[in-house]
């Protein structure tokens, strides 16, 4: 199976190479930018071969690939894909706005390949048990979920995840997306509400929020915030990390996602080193076993779309000062 990579422009297209070339079965051909001198860095570091267009990748023979282009570039990219029978694994969020995450999902659809959201966390060995524990009824009926979602300014790698029009937003785009698919997989249920407060505290240097607090009502009952931003320094040890926390009428749970890791000082310095289970490894694992027919894909294409209409809400919440319907 023959696999490449549509854009490295994100961040998780440096992970990425390496976890195909770790799958089963798998032959890595090579990532499509048009960026020539962001491709001429990114193949020379990975030792891969570079294609100047999705179509030349295309024509190079790949039965998947994954889509880490800017956010607004991804309908084209995947229109081609699709057009082609190339089965899609996109970088979340789907789109910078609804009509275009609904596009991605129907041309997927209509074309017959397979659409799977890079929601890395479905497949978390924590955040699976949490799921597995809210459907037994450990903490008997939630009542209320609270998650936080913190990274550091992403421009030092990827300046467009700041700019409006490439993005969609800043730190609410970037981050509310994961902890609303969290939430919707472990309660089975929809948003339904949604209320935001955004800020530029943090890095007022640039156009867009870089904190939010977003509250998410569902059809249950349930209500659940999400902290999100780009809050952490830029020496702190990693990029940033998921927390979540679920209350019940008979008990309370916490997930730290990240949590499987070494402490590690040297000549004066602290870092993280991660023992624990590779999450991205593990999704497109998954994703492979898909496009082979060996079980559906976990996280969709209409889960995407849900996640980024959360996400579309609280920006129009917080323009509005008021919660909005989703």
């Amino acid at each position: 199976m023959r696999a490449g990579i549509f854009g490295v422009g994100h961040v998780h297209s440096e992970s990425y190479v390496e976890n195909l070339r770790a799958a089963r079965g798998v032959e890595f051909v090579g990532a499509a930018e048009t960026d020539r001198f962001m491709l001429a860095d990114w193949t020379k570091r990975h030792h891969a071969f570079g294609y100047a267009s999705d179509d030349e990748l295309i024509a190079a023979g790949v039965d998947f690939g994954i889509v880490c282009s800017p956010t607004n570039a991804h309908l084209p990219t995947v229109e081609r894909m699709a057009a082609a029978g190339v089965h899609v694994l996109c970088e979340k969020p789907l789109a910078t706005n609804v009509d275009d995450a609904q596009r991605i999902v129907d041309v997927c659809a209509a074309a017959g390949v397979h659409l799977m959201t890079a929601f890395p966390m479905r497949f978390s060995p924590s955040l699976a048990t949490g799921a597995e524990w809210i459907r037994e009824g450990r903490i008997g009926e939630v009542l209320a979920i609270t998650g936080t979602n913190r990274g550091h300014l992403p421009t030092g790698y990827a300046p467009w995840f700041a700019d409006l029009k490439l993005a969609g937003g800043g730190a609410v785009m970037d981050h509310t997306v994961h902890l609303a698919d969290v939430m919707r997989w472990w309660l089975g249920n929809e948003p339904d509400e949604v209320y935001a407060e955004t800020n530029r505290i943090l890095h007022p240097e640039v156009a867009v929020e870089t904190g939010g607090l977003v509250t998410v009502g569902f059809e249950s009952g349930v209500f659940a915030t999400i902290d999100c931003s780009w809050s952490r320094p830029d020496n702190y040890p990693t990029w940033g990390g998921l927390e979540i926390e679920a209350v019940g009428t008979e008990g309370v749970f916490t997930v730290d996602a990240f949590a499987q890791r070494f402490d590690v000082w040297s000549n004066g310095q602290t870092s993280w080193v991660d023992w624990g289970s590779d999450t991205n490894q593990l999704m497109i694992d998954h994703f492979v076993g898909a496009v082979r027919g060996d079980h559906p894909v976990a996280v969709t294409g209409f889960d995407g779309l849900r996640a980024t209409e959360v996400a579309l809400a609280a920006y129009r919440s917080a323009e509005r000062g008021q919660p909005v319907v989703v």
